[in-house]
């Protein structure tokens, strides 16, 4: 076992995990821990988020959210359940995902099971600390089509393309937002208010529309 601890992130990461344990794990930890799973081929790491990741977490969320309400886009949250697949023995808790193109297929679902339902069209991923495992070879096996991927000073778009994720300018959910001006908005997260910050973004949004 390695445990590795900062102000961001405390990451605990375990091996030889059968696929069985790890989905024990998932049922007697249940939704409500703190913690959050990324399992890989047998390798398991348990990550606690703490004030820097939490934070930034909740503005991407914030983002999305005004995004798609002045875009007038339906959308259905994921937040971070838990996306696996047994056939590709990986799985993981994102930080958010969203259905958004494929949100009428799994409107009004209360479950979901990647083995027959699509994978969220977007998910964020902050990663402020160095992770033990592939997070896009997990996501890449779970066919998600979109990553916005932060490590607490970069922003990165991904699109799935043939199996593999290439970098992106723009954002395929959204296709006039591009990875600079989201980085801009985040970077702004750090010194502005989180109400005016919020405001400001709208306007920029609005601003796209007209």
């Amino acid at each position: 076992m390695i445990t590795t601890s900062t102000p961001a992130e405390q990451r605990t990461v375990l091996h030889n995990i059968s696929w069985e344990t790890f989905e024990a794990l998932l049922t007697e930890t249940g939704e409500d821990r703190g913690s959050r799973f990324a399992y890989e081929c047998g390798t398991l790491e348990i990550m606690t988020p703490l004030f820097e990741h939490e934070n930034s977490k909740i503005q991407f969320d914030r983002f999305i959210f005004a995004l798609v309400e002045e875009l007038e886009i339906d959308i259905k949250s994921a937040g971070s359940t838990t996306l696996k697949r047994q056939i590709a023995k990986r799985g993981i808790e994102p930080d958010n995902c969203y259905y958004i193109q494929s949100e009428p297929i799994v409107r009004g679902r209360q479950t979901l099971d990647l083995e027959t339902d699509p994978p969220p069209d977007l998910v964020i991923e902050i990663d402020i600390t160095s992770s033990s495992v592939n997070k896009l070879a997990i996501y890449s096996a779970l066919a998600v089509p979109e990553l916005w991927r932060y490590n607490g000073r970069d922003l990165k778009f991904y699109q799935l393309v043939e199996g593999q994720y290439v970098e992106r300018e723009f954002s395929i959910a959204f296709p006039t937002v591009s990875v600079s001006e989201i980085s801009r908005f985040i970077e702004q997260s750090k010194t502005v208010g989180e109400i005016a910050l919020l405001k400001s973004f709208r306007a920029w949004v609005r601003g796209k529309i007209l």
